[in-house]
């Protein structure tokens, strides 16, 4: 908000000297364009903002509901929650059990069919989830 004054008080600012160095219609002008400038902004702020509709899970998904649980929380203490995990941290884990760097009988073979995009898509899913 004070940002927002700030930007109005010099705008005005600029509108008087304008106004006085060219002429009114110029000082005119100038507040136009910023008032115009400014509402845009505030509209494009306000959108940007708006909450984000929850990521579907995507069809891969189906394989880890099984031992990570529906919404990624898993009801087995042997396996870990998938549910608010950070991205990078997952597709990491994935790659690693996909290119057996990471050795889990289970993991490597449920990995191996994953492509970047789907590992992406899963990140991008369960990171998305409440833990």
């Amino acid at each position: 908000m004070k940002a927002l004054v700030e930007i109005l008080r010099t705008t005005a600012f600029g509108c008087r000297k304008t106004s006085i160095s060219y002429g009114e219609r110029a000082g005119n002008a100038l507040c136009l364009a910023a008032a115009a400038f400014l509402f845009a902004g505030s509209a494009w702020g306000a959108k940007s903002q708006a909450p984000k509709p929850p990521l579907s899970a995507p069809t891969s998904a189906a394989a880890c509901v099984g031992c990570h649980g529906e919404a990624g929380v898993s009801a087995n203490s042997l396996w870990p929650n998938l549910a608010g995990q950070k991205r990078d941290y997952l597709a990491k884990q994935l790659k690693a059990f996909r290119d057996q760097d990471r050795v889990d009988p289970m993991m490597n073979a449920i990995a191996q069919s994953l492509s970047d995009s789907d590992i992406e898509a899963l990140t991008a899913y369960y990171s998305s989830l409440k833990p």
